[in-house]
């Protein structure tokens, strides 16, 4: 009777072991199924096609080919990719490329993604950028959608370079996505999120004046402006003219804390998911109080670290009253060859900033450095607001940005530009802002 009793207790322990796994593996199949189909070995993977927003075809999962022109396919090969790029759509949306339903499986066969994406926008960019390693991105800040989205170095995935090739400096960090994977020193253009912390934190900021001496010492480091910027400066001339000893100054009285906190209202220091890929954590070390490294923090220097698609959801909350709309990527989803509607993407979603009188003033600020800084000229008719940023990064050239948005309900588009050791930023980035609106806005 024992032993019979005993086998009765294995028997049952091991029926217990079989139903807890077919319960793991049901759950695990209904949360990680479509990853399985997905993965670049399954046999489903990627039936389908990728197609921007004009219906230009990107990648087909058929046949395995890629746009048609050599410059739309450089332009878009880090948003496309392949097995070594992870925040591509042929990574990220391989499951849905594939047509996968947990009730179905790829039954109904592979699925066409539509992007928000302007092929053509994305090779006037990668043109722009002329050879330099860097990142352009643009989108809408009311809808969210992403028109415009370059990194650079890439190359033709039709004809890739070989693995020696691939050894030289001009591909450095040629599979990293910099919009979505990387942070940068910001140099000037952090300077607005010290003025959003003046505004609302500085009570006399509208009294307050400040005379550029050139180069200050504090705690035995030397902060350094290029040029004597002025005599009795307002905020918004400090601001226009970037002033680092101006930005040292309100930096010191501000605080290292309370830097860091607006930098975090601003949504720079968390990681955002957009259309399922997870943005690199941008960052903000507080300076010891009084220090020349706190000062260097309100310009942008010291260890200030941005994550540019982070920056640029940041530029179109200021546009939009302090509602920072989450970019994305997928306009629609198709099952293959038909108009049927596939499974529908995420809804529009934002997040709070700062406050909206607080915006608003940072929007005149910003339209006022284009007015009387970078030359209204280049951008036509626009009203363009945008502060432009010079970042040190050791001995090689800085790198130069150019970040803003255009003011205007029928043109509500933000963007951002960085040309890595490209020199000044409204001259070299500047410049490819322009072409970029440009392009945008000819139609």
């Amino acid at each position: 009777m024992k032993r019979v009793r005993g086998r009765a207790l294995i028997t049952l322990c091991v029926a217990a072991c079989l139903l807890l796994g077919l319960s793991l593996f049901c759950i695990r199949y209904v949360a990680q199924g479509r990853d399985w189909v997905g993965f670049f070995g399954s046999t489903y993977f990627e039936n389908g096609a990728i197609y921007d927003r004009n219906g230009t075809l990107l990648y087909d999962g058929e046949t395995g080919d890629y746009a048609e022109s050599k410059g739309v396919r450089r332009a878009t090969m880090h948003l496309v990719g392949d097995r070594n790029i992870a925040t591509s759509l042929r990574n990220v949306m391989g499951g849905r490329l594939s047509g996968y339903n947990p009730v179905t499986g790829t039954a109904f066969g592979g699925h066409d993604l539509y992007l928000n994406i302007d092929a053509n926008l994305n090779e006037t960019a990668y043109t722009a950028l002329g050879g330099k390693k860097g990142v352009v991105a643009m989108y809408n800040y009311k809808t969210g959608e992403i028109l415009c989205l370059v990194s650079a170095p890439s190359f033709d995935p039709k004809n890739p370079p070989s693995a020696s090739a691939l050894e030289d400096s001009r591909y450095e960090g040629v599979f990293l996505n910099r919009f979505f994977s990387s942070t940068f020193t910001p140099g000037s253009i952090f300077k607005i999120v010290t003025t959003a912390a003046v505004l609302e934190r500085k009570a006399d900021w509208e009294t307050w004046r400040f005379t550029c001496p050139g180069h200050m010492e504090i705690d035995g480091q030397q902060i350094t402006c290029p040029t004597l910027h002025g005599a009795d400066m307002t905020l918004g001339e400090a601001f226009a003219r970037s002033c680092n000893c101006a930005y040292a100054q309100l930096a010191l009285d501000l605080g290292g804390e309370r830097l860091q906190a607006y930098a975090k209202q601003g949504g720079l220091l968390s990681p955002v998911e957009i259309s399922g890929i997870t943005t690199a954590t941008g960052s903000f070390v507080v300076g010891k109080a009084a220090s020349g490294d706190l000062g260097w923090s309100g310009s942008g220097q010291f260890q200030d670290m941005i994550n540019p698609a982070t920056f640029l959801m940041m530029l179109g909350g200021i546009a939009n009253d302090g509602n920072a709309v989450v970019p994305t990527l997928l306009k629609k989803e198709t099952i293959s060859d038909s108009k049927v509607p596939g499974a529908l993407g995420k809804g529009r979603s934002q997040q709070s900033i700062w406050k909206q009188e607080t915006c608003q003033k940072l929007r005149e600020m910003m339209r006022n450095n284009v007015m009387e800084t970078y030359g209204q000229k280049q951008f036509g008719d626009l009203p363009v607001c945008a502060k432009s940023g010079t970042a040190e990064v050791g001995s090689g050239s800085p790198h130069a940005w150019f970040a803003g948005f255009v003011d205007d309900e029928k043109t509500p588009l933000a963007f951002l530009v960085l040309v890595e050791n490209g020199g000044s930023g409204a001259s070299v980035a500047g410049s490819v802002a322009a072409k970029l609106l440009r392009e945008a806005t000819a139609q």
